[in-house]
């Protein structure tokens, strides 16, 4: 165990958000366990580690389900952001079973792969779409042009809001997540607890309406399910659609402007894609790993555990690394370099355990769409200028990424 004093581990300093990975490879070297003051938590880089956690049932996203707030030894939360609070508890991501698994029950109906692949027609005509605009333009932002606006609207598809209604999605969503970050600002919090009313009530509306006018949508499958074991109250619908768009999308986009940032400064492993397209798919699993979109996962600890003689109490934190398990090099040989023929590639970056994420099939694909689609109709695609990175650690992107073709 390390004292946080001794880390190069600061998701504050610009240098660090920049590439966090060699501050990673030190926290690896150091030791399996480290206790971090600034916000309380036991951080965890290893890939064995990371993987076993995110499957032992002492862990959990929530300790509601077994433990008030006094009897875990937490506070509760100031009571002006119950509207983020009741919005997010009521999520799938964070509620265990029973609960959690009623509601992921319902929910991956919509996710068979036999669904998703039925959507794969729509992804990939929308990002050819999206693809020749951006090369009728001569360039743009990729992140504006292509990487957002793809993955909000299949999952505003599936969820059957109206095209005319999804201005707001991303900024409400972009509000939302900043709560994830490691200790988010007051203003942070206040725009999130704006965006959960708005989107509460929005959401709200929408399902009164399906109720009144089922659709072939998401949300009227929701409310037609009517075993007792699987029926959601209207908060958990509402907490789950706002999930699903978000979850849905941030880290596709993330992906894709990540993954492309990576590809112009590997110009080697670009130019091997750009000859041979049969490596997409490796390509997709490979970037994911290489630049992680979601580079941090909580949870609390239900029972005591230990790691590496280290006891860790029931009612700590531990914040499981995924960006530092993706370049754990007992795992992955090499891990610094971008290899996009890398064939065994058993990457975190989806999760794993019950919270594996559900959309994962369907990431795939949309990356994979917008790929192919680039490549093929911009193969000369290069960056018109330095993209500029989010001033976020948890969730891993840029600001813009403008590029010319």
């Amino acid at each position: 165990m390390t004292a946080e004093s001794d880390l190069a581990f600061d998701p504050w300093d610009p240098a660090f958000l920049a590439d966090p990975y060699p501050a990673y490879a030190e926290l690896r070297e150091r030791g399996r366990v480290h206790w971090f003051e600034p916000t309380n938590q036991w951080l965890v880089p290893h890939h064995a580690d990371v993987s076993a956690l995110l499957r032992d049932r002492r862990l959990g996203r929530t300790y509601q389900h077994r433990f008030t707030h006094e009897e875990f030894g937490r506070t509760a939360p100031p009571p002006e952001q119950e509207p983020f609070h009741t919005l997010n508890d009521h999520g799938m991501l964070d509620l265990e079973p029973p609960d959690h698994t009623r509601i992921r029950r319902l929910v991956s109906k919509a996710f068979t792969p036999r669904t998703v692949e039925r959507l794969k027609p729509y992804v990939e005509g929308l990002a050819a779409d999206l693809v020749s605009a951006l090369v009728d333009a001569g360039g743009g932002d990729l992140l504006r042009d292509v990487a957002e606006p793809l993955p909000v609207a299949v999952i505003a598809e599936m969820l059957g809001i109206p095209e005319s209604d999804r201005a707001p999605l991303r900024p409400w969503s972009a509000d939302i997540c900043g709560m994830y970050e490691l200790k988010p600002s007051g203003e942070s919090a206040t725009k999130a607890v704006r965006a959960s009313v708005e989107f509460s009530e929005y959401l709200r509306e929408l399902i009164a309406e399906r109720r009144a006018k089922p659709g072939d949508d998401l949300i009227s499958g929701l409310i037609a399910a009517h075993d007792e074991d699987d029926r959601l109250t209207e908060q958990e619908m509402i907490s789950t659609c706002v999930l699903l768009l978000n979850a849905g999308h941030e880290a596709t986009v993330n992906s894709t402007v990540n993954g492309w940032a990576a590809l112009f400064r590997n110009p080697g492993q670009l130019a091997a894609l750009r000859a041979d397209h049969s490596l997409v798919p490796s390509a997709v699993e490979e970037l994911m790993r290489y630049d992680t979109p979601l580079q941090l996962f909580e949870r609390w600890v239900l029972d005591d555990i230990e790691i590496d003689g280290t006891v860790i109490p029931r009612g700590a934190e531990i914040a499981m690394l995924f960006g530092s398990a993706n370049h754990d090099p007992a795992v992955f040989t090499d891990p610094a370099r971008l290899d996009l023929t890398r064939a065994d590639n058993p990457h975190i970056s989806f999760s794993a355990g019950i919270h594996y994420c559900i959309g994962a099939p369907l990431a795939r694909i949309e990356l994979a769409a917008s790929m192919r689609a680039l490549l093929e109709k911009a193969p000369t695609l290069r960056p018109a200028e330095d993209p500029k990175r989010k001033p976020n650690f948890v969730i891993r992107g840029l600001e813009g990424l403008v590029v010319e073709v």
